[in-house]
């Protein structure tokens, strides 16, 4: 869902930075190929995560749910140049079409698959990280902001996807599917988490942009 009109949307597109031939590509085939389309990032938010990741430079990114591997990509753009993206998910056939993708970008050789549990995976990894991506299942949004939090260094940032939810987060807290309730909670619990200062963004279907304080 997003919260623009299509024509603003589609104006929105046009005066901003193109997505590359090999992005629109993934893009097209998530589309004709894939189980719920809709869960890709798409031009307008991928273009907002490069944007994002070339201005901090990470030299290290973890995803936290990679799909077709679309904002993996989008995010790799603003890499050091020794950083690393390191993008988990259990899924084997998404991360098949990922890697695909992977391969034949120029960060092949600066992005690593784990097929895996995120929420033991994340106890493997090292600190000092730039960037979080979370965008898996939405009921441990706040299980894996609490496993990352510490990993993350003064500065990073962390972001979340889908926390509007489709608009869903406007219902009556006693009419809320799990779901909904699990990212309305987060959403709560991340603006009144003082390690962070947040910004919540209706773009697309709403990011929530965290810096460690």
């Amino acid at each position: 869902m997003e919260f623009i009109s299509p024509l603003l949307s589609n104006y929105c597109e046009k005066h901003s930075e193109p997505e590359s031939e090999l992005l629109a590509e993934l893009n097209r085939e998530t589309h004709l190929k894939v189980l719920s389309p809709r869960m890709l990032s798409g031009h307008l938010q991928g273009r907002f995560l490069s944007f994002l990741s070339k201005l901090v430079r990470p030299s290290l990114i973890i995803e936290i749910g990679t799909y077709t591997g679309y904002s993996a990509l989008c995010l790799a753009e603003g890499l050091s140049a020794n950083g690393k993206l390191i993008t988990i998910d259990s899924n084997e056939e998404t991360n098949a079409l990922a890697k695909k993708y992977f391969d034949r970008s120029e960060f092949k050789n600066k992005i690593e698959i784990i097929a895996g549990d995120a929420a033991k995976e994340i106890n493997n990894l090292s600190s000092a990280i730039d960037i979080v991506f979370i965008d898996a299942d939405k009921r441990n949004y706040a299980l894996y902001f609490d496993l990352v939090i510490n990993k993350v260094r003064p500065g990073g940032l962390i972001i979340a996807d889908n926390v509007l939810w489709s608009g869903k987060v406007l219902d009556d807290e006693n009419k809320m599917d799990k779901d909904t309730q699990a990212i309305h909670d987060f959403n709560k619990k991340i603006n009144a988490d003082a390690r962070v200062s947040n910004l919540l963004l209706p773009v697309r279907d709403g990011l929530m942009v965290m810096i460690k304080n």
